[in-house]
This record gives C-alpha cells, structure tokens and sequence, in this order.
C-alpha cells in the first residue's frame, strides 16, 4: 500500500484516535515518522510509542494516546506543509501557535524539531504540522 502523504496518515490516526478515546492507535513505521512522534512525546502530546511486528508485515508503530480529566492532550493537529503545497519559514516566521499554548513541528537540517528548538538553534525549515 503506498501513501501520498504518510504524516498527514500519522496525523489523521492520531485525531480519529483521540475522538474514540482510544488508548493505542497503530500505523505503519517509518524513521521519519519516529522522529515526528519523538516531538510529539517531548512535549508531552502522547504518553510514547514503541515499534511492534504484527504478522509477516511491515513494522507497526503503536502511538500510546495521553488523556487528561477524559479529554485528549490534543486538542487540535493540523497538517501544514502538504505534498502539493510546501511551507517553509525562517526563524523569524515562525510565530505562536495559539498564544504559545501549542507548538509546530518542523523538519530542519538538524532533524526534526519543535518551534521552541528551532529557534533555540537559530534554524529554519519546513512547517510540517502544528499541534495544540
């Protein structure tokens, strides 16, 4: 099976997901995946993941959703760079998700960062998603 656009697929199990208050959500495993859900856990998102074989397939991530009083930790994630349509910003550019609430994950020459690391490290890149 071949995906256009493996995050927003990533993005979009983790959404249906948390709606269903569910507390695993598979998807098919990628390195560079890993390292969104990385972001994803530093911040505090999602409680982790971990890589599973299911079968004689391809390795599966398991996303372990994070909930808080009932409701999910996400409230909203979007995806911003899209295959058709690619954003990309400076370190100036970047600005605040929701007042500073949220964060957006970009995809920098030094790996894939949070905003707040991004400018940390003075580096700019592609928006990809953003999460509140």
């Amino acid at each position: 099976m071949s995906f256009t656009d493996p995050i927003g697929d990533m993005l979009t199990r983790i959404r249906n997901g948390q709606m269903a208050k569910l507390p695993v959500v598979d998807c098919p495993s990628s390195s560079f995946r890993k390292r969104v859900l990385e972001v994803l856990q530093r911040e505090g998102y999602i409680r982790g993941f971990s890589e599973m074989q299911k079968g004689k397939g391809h390795p599966v991530l398991a996303i372990e959703l994070k909930y808080h009083d009932g409701m999910g930790c996400i409230r909203k994630i979007d995806r911003v760079s899209k295959p058709g349509r690619r954003v990309y910003a400076g370190i100036k550019d970047f600005g605040r998700v929701f007042n500073g609430l949220g964060i957006s994950i970009l995809s920098t020459p030094q790996g894939v960062l949070s905003d707040n690391e991004a400018r940390t490290q003075n580096v700019g890149g592609e928006i990809l998603c953003r999460v509140f």
